[in-house]
């Protein structure tokens, strides 16, 4: 008697759990493995030749916006984790592969494709010059730019044991590599040669640097750091930075150097001092990557959590002005 109880209590056990079995709902989440940006994808970097924004994350995918980061479709590329994105002249973009492969689309954030590469050893920057070229730079104070596509690489060591963190044309003849231990090599003969001048000061390590010509630009660094120069590199003086926030991207919104960082700050230059632009709502994480969008009068920022926020600039630009 007690053992068919036992036996009767054990299959009503069995035929409820089947029943909780069947009527498991996966449709939550089937509709969030379908959303276009993901909550693990963490935005290391952002570029947009004026039409589309394309957004690259640690994992791999590609997200493309052609609405001005209001709406997103998602690419997969297999293996890759994309730490830079840019743009050429003609609109097409490039982004550099931690796993050293260059990826390269078409005008629309469509039909990628990878050529590997050899030197640097880690890659660690990719830009485009005005002639369509590609140069990376990275580990071992190498530059490497191609001509074709990728097809062939012409590699300068520099002769030091640095990262080079920056590389940027400025125009067709100049350019300036930045780097570990305040390492700054110039060209002015569009990239044939490279020469190492006057080193950033203290040994500084530059997160991101910035040209807005051959004579002025801005390289950020650790603890909020923020050098400043007018002589094309060969000296350095501090700006400050009342954010007080490591910098980790700088770019170019609307004629006025921007940077984006540690604690979810964005920051602008106002004379010679870096204040804060607020925002509603902003969340205390870092921000890797940020693009201009100047017919919005606004930035997209991009961080981890799959966090991609437009983020108007307008009614800050009025204030600022105020001041």
């Amino acid at each position: 008697m007690c053992r068919a109880l036992r036996m009767a209590g054990i299959a009503l056990g069995a035929s409820w759990l089947a029943g909780c079995t069947s009527q498991t709902d996966l449709s939550a989440v089937a509709v969030e493995a379908a959303k276009p940006v993901q909550r693990y994808d963490i935005t290391q970097a952002l570029a947009t030749n004026g039409k589309v924004v394309v957004a690259g994350t640690q994992s791999g995918a590609v997200l493309v916006s052609a609405d001005q980061g209001r709406s997103w479709k998602r690419e997969m590329l297999g293996g890759a984790s994309l730490i830079g994105i840019t743009h050429c002249p003609d609109g097409r973009f490039v982004a550099i592969d931690f796993y050293r492969r260059v990826w390269s689309a078409d005008a629309s954030g469509a039909g990628w494709k990878s050529v590997p590469f050899d030197k640097p050893r880690i890659p660690l920057a990719i830009s485009c010059d005005s002639k369509g070229r590609w140069w990376i730079a990275g580990t071992g104070a190498t530059l490497a730019v191609s001509a074709d596509a990728g097809a062939s690489w012409t590699v300068t060591d520099l002769a030091e044991d640095a990262q080079l963190t920056g590389v940027q044309m400025v125009d067709e003849t100049h350019g300036f590599a930045t780097g570990e231990f305040g390492l700054v090599a110039t060209t002015s003969d569009g990239g044939a040669t490279w020469s190492r001048g006057s080193k950033m000061p203290d040994e500084f390590y530059p997160y991101a640097t910035l040209f807005s010509s051959s004579s002025e630009g801005w390289a950020s660094g650790i603890a909020g750091q923020i050098l400043h120069t007018a002589d094309g590199g060969k000296t350095w003086s501090k700006q400050t930075n009342t954010t007080r926030a490591a910098l980790y991207r700088l770019f170019m919104h609307e004629g006025v150097p921007h940077g984006v960082g540690a604690g979810g700050v964005v920051a602008r230059l106002e004379g010679d001092t870096w204040r804060a632009v607020p925002y509603p709502d902003a969340v205390p994480v870092f921000l890797g990557a940020a693009v201009s969008l100047p017919e919005q009068h606004a930035i997209i920022a991009g961080g981890p959590g799959g966090l991609l926020r437009v983020i108007g600039t307008q009614a800050d630009k009025a204030a600022a002005s105020a001041r």
